[in-house]
């Protein structure tokens, strides 16, 4: 069901006030200043890439709705959903074919604020894994979990502490990768010179064992730094190679779809968007920031599908192994509103979560809520 049109019509008071989005850079989490001309994705396109398949989505259903400033999603054994509201705190489980919601209680400690608070959610070996802001840092937490009918949460155990944290740019994905690592994508907080200090966790995407240590083969030592040089890390996912994509906001001028390699400088502050410059390495696909403001992302059929917040819109982009095969394509554009997070279900099937309640959109009726697509 397609968010009503009048909904949209209140826009243009809204974004005089709000333009700036985020408050040191464009492409934060704000509203687009107006909608682009066309869909064109990128103008800056992969000379590798070359025509691909056109791709197709179906919104096949609303799993559920009512959710306020939902962020992260993670699936349970079984296929029920665990989805985390940022600005109340709060987890609850979804019934992944029915909808219905069980509250599992508020997680202690979680300070919200701007871009912080209760955000990215993982699931592993009867734990359930967080990123929240708290009154002092972004950290990482564990709390046990049965998972049976009645079962609440159990208290957060630290995993990591120390990420800087910050009004805006907090990052707050994570996901575990095939290795069995648990990865993290975190922000600079406004404070552009965290994102090329190595000491820092600030503007990184960090790579740790499910207990917080330094996972294996890291490329620095004693470090979870796993790769360094980003503004503000948004979303995480692998191919079936294995390979780990992510996606990023950029400031005035380029998002990002990033292929990440360990120990490697993605750029920020140096460079935004494809620059060349020996040492950083390049962007696989970009965006004007009004067109994108990239979130959450999951890898189905063939392509990177890109959950867009300020742009309203889905990207695909399809690849051949490291490298694009095709232009990007937009779908749902304008139909939902902000759209934060995107989750791979199986086979052709992704969860699509609505971000209108965040203080950033213009909710409608029913807003947020979890939709069930169909891509090709």
């Amino acid at each position: 069901m397609s968010r009503p049109v009048v909904v949209k019509a209140l826009w243009g008071a809204a974004v005089l006030a709000l333009v700036a989005g985020c408050s040191s850079g464009g492409s934060g989490e704000g509203p687009r200043t107006a909608p682009p001309a066309s869909a064109s994705p990128s103008a800056s396109p992969s000379a590798s890439a070359s025509p691909s398949p056109a791709g197709r989505v179906s919104v096949t259903g609303t799993l559920t709705e009512g959710l306020k400033s939902p962020w992260g999603l993670a699936e349970l054994p079984g296929g029920d959903l665990l989805v985390s509201s940022r600005d109340e705190r709060t987890i609850t489980r979804v019934d992944g074919r029915t909808g219905a919601k069980t509250p599992l209680g508020e997680v202690p400690g979680v300070v919200p604020g701007g871009e912080g608070g209760l955000l990215g959610l993982a699931v592993r070996d009867g734990w359930v894994y967080a990123y929240m802001t708290t009154a002092s840092d972004n950290r990482i937490v564990r709390m046990r979990y049965g998972g049976g009918e009645g079962d609440r949460l159990g208290p957060p155990e630290p995993v990591r502490t120390g990420i800087p944290k910050g009004f805006v740019h907090n990052g707050g994905r994570i996901a575990f990768g095939p290795d069995g690592m648990l990865y993290a994508g975190t922000g600079e907080t406004g404070r552009t010179g965290l994102a090329q200090d190595r000491s820092s966790l600030g503007g990184k995407i960090l790579r740790m064992t499910p207990e917080g240590k330094p996972a294996p083969g890291n490329p620095f030592p004693d470090s979870v730094v796993y790769s360094y040089g980003h503004r503000n890390v948004q979303g995480l996912a692998w191919d079936p190679a294995g390979r780990l994509w992510a996606s990023e906001f950029g400031q005035d001028t380029w998002d990002e779809l990033n292929l990440i390699e360990p120990g490697r400088n993605y750029g920020w502050p140096k460079a935004e968007g494809r620059a060349g410059k020996p040492g950083l390495v390049d962007p696989v696909a970009q965006w004007p920031t009004s067109e994108a403001s990239p979130s959450g992302i999951a890898y189905a059929r063939g392509a990177i599908w890109m959950a867009a917040l300020r742009g309203e819109r889905l990207w695909r982009v399809p690849l051949s192994g490291a490298e694009r095969s095709g232009e990007p394509e937009a779908f749902l554009r304008g139909e939902y509103g902000r759209l934060r997070t995107v989750l791979a279900a199986g086979g052709g099937r992704l969860w699509l979560v609505t971000s209108e309640t965040d203080t950033r959109g213009t909710p409608g009726p029913g807003d947020d809520r979890i939709l069930r697509l169909e891509v090709r």
